[in-house]
C-alpha cells in the first residue's frame, strides 16, 4: 500500500484537524453509496479508511512514522477495530454522522438503520450584469427526482408497508468475521434502511420517488458574480422511502455586457473621444449602472488614460462595499476627411512643428532615444 500520508494527501507533520478534514473530503468522494458498482473507488475508499485509522491514533501514528507498515501490523491494538485503536464504527460515527444522516455508512450508533439522503443537484442561472448587480427574484424550472405522490415516498403500495429486513433484522448493517477481526458493514439486502419492500408502489416501482420537474423561486442577492452558488436546502433530489432530500445549488453565470467588463466589484469600459476633445478638453457623457454621468476631460489628455468614478461599480455580495468604475479614453483618429479638413490639419501640423519639442514631448523623447540607438549600432 502507498504511504498513508500520500493516501490522504497531507504532509507528514499535519495536525489531527488537517488529517480529519482530508479524510472527510476523500471519504465523501469515494464512499460506495456515491459510487455504486465502482470497484476502483471502493478499493481507494478502503485505503483511505486504513490510512485514517492509523494516522488519527497518536500511538499508531508514532509506530508508523518510526517503523512504517510493519509497526502497525497485528499485535495488541494493531488491527482494525483492535483494542486501543479506533474501529470502523468509531471512525464512521465521527466522520459520517453529519454527511449521511446517521452514524456511518451502515447503521447509526446504537444500531439505528441509516436514513438515506437524496443527491445534490446543480442548475445554471444566466443573468445580465444589471440583474446581478441589483439583485433579482427569478423563477427556475428544475428536472429532478421528486417524492412519489401515490405512496407518499414510502415505496410501498398504498395500504401496505415495508417489512423488516430478514438479513439484518432491521438494523441496517451486518457483521462479518474476517480472521480475528469483526467488521460491520451496510446490509447488502436493504442497503442500510433496515426494511424491504414486499409490495412495491406501481408508480415508482418501490423507489419512493419519480422523475419530474418543479418550479422554484430563487432570490438572487445584489452583487453576485459568475461562479457564485446559491444553495436551496432540501430542493435537490428526493431520497425516497422516508429519506432526506438533497440540496439544489444554483450556479450563477453572467452574460457578456456590450459596454462594461467586470473584475470583482469594479467595472471597466472604454470610451472614444475626438482629437479636439483630447486637445482642448470637454465634458463626456458616460453610462453607469445607475444611469448617465458626466466625466470632465482635461485638456491635453493622452489616449488610454484611465478615469475613476468612485462608487459606480458593483456592491460586494459579502460585505456591502461598492466598487468603482474605470473609464479608459481612446483618442479616435479622424477618417473620411474632406480636402478642407486635410488642409486645416496640414496647417496645424506645420504650426506644431514650428513650436518644437514643447508641443510633442513624448515624440521628442522617442526621437532622441532612436538617434542614440542608431549611433551605438554604427560605432
Amino acid at each position: 500500500m502507498a504511504d498513508y500520508y500520500e493516501t490522504l494527501g497531507v504532509q507528514r507533520g499535519a495536525d489531527q484537524d488537517a488529517i480529519k478534514k482530508a479524510y472527510r473530503r476523500l471519504a465523501m468522494k469515494l464512499h460506495p453509496d456515491r459510487n455504486p458498482g465502482d470497484t476502483a473507488a471502493e478499493e481507494k475508499f478502503k485505503d483511505v479508511q486504513r490510512a485514517y485509522e492509523i494516522l488519527s491514533d497518536d500511538q499508531k501514528r508514532a509506530a508508523y512514522d518510526q517503523f512504517g507498515e510493519a509497526g502497525v501490523q497485528g499485535g495488541p491494538g494493531g488491527g482494525p477495530g483492535g483494542p486501543g485503536g479506533a474501529g470502523f464504527g468509531d471512525i464512521f460515527g465521527d466522520i459520517f454522522g453529519d454527511i449521511f444522516g446517521a452514524g456511518g455508512p451502515g447503521a447509526g450508533r446504537g444500531g439505528r438503520p441509516r436514513q438515506q439522503r437524496g443527491a445534490d443537484i446543480a442548475h445554471e442561472l444566466e443573468l445580465s450584469l444589471e440583474e446581478a448587480a441589483r439583485g433579482i427574484e427569478r423563477q427556475i424550472k428544475v428536472a429532478t427526482l421528486t417524492s412519489c405522490d401515490t405512496c407518499s415516498g414510502s415505496g410501498s403500495k398504498p395500504g401496505t408497508s415495508a417489512s423488516q429486513c430478514s438479513t439484518c433484522d432491521g438494523v441496517g448493517q451486518v457483521r462479518m468475521q474476517q480472521g480475528f477481526f469483526s467488521i460491520q458493514q451496510t446490509c447488502p439486502q436493504c442497503r442500510g434502511t433496515g426494511s424491504t419492500i414486499t409490495d412495491p408502489c406501481g408508480d415508482c416501482g418501490g423507489q419512493g420517488r419519480v422523475r419530474d420537474s418543479k418550479t422554484l423561486a430563487v432570490k438572487v442577492p445584489a452583487g453576485v458574480d459568475s461562479g457564485d452558488q446559491i444553495r436551496l436546502g432540501g430542493e435537490g433530489e428526493a431520497a425516497g422511502r422516508g429519506g432526506v432530500p438533497g440540496d439544489l445549488y444554483v450556479q450563477v453565470k453572467l452574460k457578456p455586457h456590450p459596454i462594461f467588463e467586470r473584475d470583482g466589484d469594479d467595472l471597466f469600459c472604454e470610451m472614444p473621444i475626438s482629437y479636439a476633445t483630447a486637445v482642448l478638453g470637454g465634458d463626456l457623457e458616460i453610462p453607469t449602472l445607475d444611469g448617465r454621468a458626466k466625466l470632465k476631460i482635461p485638456s491635453e489628455t493622452q489616449t488610454e488614460r484611465n478615469f475613476r468614478l468612485k462608487g459606480k461599480g458593483v456592491v460586494n455580495v459579502r460585505n456591502g462595499n461598492v466598487g468603482d468604475l474605470y473609464c479608459r479614453v481612446s483618442v479616435e483618429t479622424p477618417v473620411n476627411l474632406s480636402k478642407k479638413q486635410k488642409d486645416l490639419l496640414e496647417q496645424l501640423e506645420a504650426s506644431l512643428v514650428e513650436g518644437g519639442d514643447r508641443h510633442s514631448p513624448r515624440a521628442s523623447g522617442w526621437t532622441g532615444k532612436l538617434k542614440r540607438f542608431f549611433d551605438e549600432l554604427v560605432t
